[in-house]
């Protein structure tokens, strides 16, 4: 049996085996992918109010360079950025910035693993810890 699903932007599309009772409706959440440069800006914005060691605060601003060159490509390599955003987020903790989920740090950092896909899951785990 072969199924062909239209364009569903916005839509909700379930495939389960068997029957499928659904009870009081069923909502579907369109999330836009986000600009990685802008989210950039949002980062350095956010690492501007963070006070940091002049030590840590070279090591970050060499990590957001290499974002930025890499980020400025064609075709952005995801694990490299994602290494970088690790490292960064390594070295706030390190300097005892807070990375708190529901922070602006977080939020942005959140951002980012959201565009890089599965293999943002080590940005979040890199918060998370």
């Amino acid at each position: 049996m072969t199924f062909n699903i239209g364009n569903q932007q916005g839509g909700s599309i379930n495939n389960v085996t068997g029957d499928q009772t659904i009870h009081g409706g069923q909502q579907g959440h369109l999330t836009a992918a986000a600009d990685p440069r802008a989210l950039l800006g949002t980062l350095c914005a956010e690492l501007e109010r963070v006070s940091l060691p002049p030590d840590i605060a070279r090591q970050v601003n060499g990590e957001v360079a290499y974002l930025n060159a890499e980020l400025g490509s064609p075709a952005p390599d995801r694990p490299t950025v994602a290494q970088r955003l690790v490292r960064i987020t390594s070295l706030l903790a390190s300097a005892g910035a807070v990375v708190t989920a529901g922070g602006a740090l977080a939020g942005v950092l959140s951002s980012f693993a959201a565009w890089l896909g599965p293999i943002g899951d080590s940005v979040l785990h890199a918060i998370a810890r």
